[in-house]
């Protein structure tokens, strides 16, 4: 159950992999242990922080912001209807954005583990696969833009929930 608060426009989330989603807001329209263990060659293919793996619906004015607090990477998938619009990759305890999301609601999709796997699209290690249960709603107007912010470790008081996901059913 879902319950939200008003607090300075913030509903917060805490689940199996907690989370923080903050929003909307209106803008203008203008390493842990197991981490050093990682091979050179597994480092070395670990994409960057904020680096977008997917991008076939952008060209928008909305901001999604993702602060990720944890001690593992991230891949945060926004898919709208049926279709898979962006992915963006989120190191651990690292803050990245999309600056040109395009109007309309978006389901969000998270995963998180170890060794990510650009080929595959997914982690191959101690990987969690789940999804906000509440949807994100872009809108722009002539003097506005939609600004959300996730935050993807655990948030005491947190009231958006989130549900696992089948890996098969993950849009990778």
């Amino acid at each position: 159950m879902i319950s939200l608060r008003p607090l300075a426009g913030a509903i917060t989330a805490s689940a199996l992999a907690s989370a923080l989603l903050v929003g909307p807001a209106v803008a203008p329209a203008a390493a842990s242990t197991q981490e050093t263990a990682v091979s050179w060659a597994d480092a070395a293919a670990r994409p960057g922080n904020g680096r977008i793996l997917y991008d076939r619906i952008s060209g928008g004015r909305g901001v999604l912001k993702i602060k990720n607090g944890n001690r593992t990477d991230a891949v945060i998938t926004l898919v709208r209807g049926r279709t898979k619009a962006i992915s963006i990759y989120v190191r651990a305890r690292s803050t990245a954005k999309i600056n040109d999301v395009r109007d309309g609601t978006y389901r969000i999709y998270f995963t998180s583990g170890y060794r990510f796997s650009v080929s595959k699209g997914r982690f191959t290690k101690s990987a969690v696969y789940q999804r906000f249960d509440d949807k994100l709603r872009f809108t722009t107007t002539s003097t506005s833009a939609t600004i959300w912010t996730l935050t993807l470790n655990r948030v005491v008081g947190g009231n958006a929930r989130t549900s696992g996901v089948n890996p098969k059913d993950f849009p990778a």
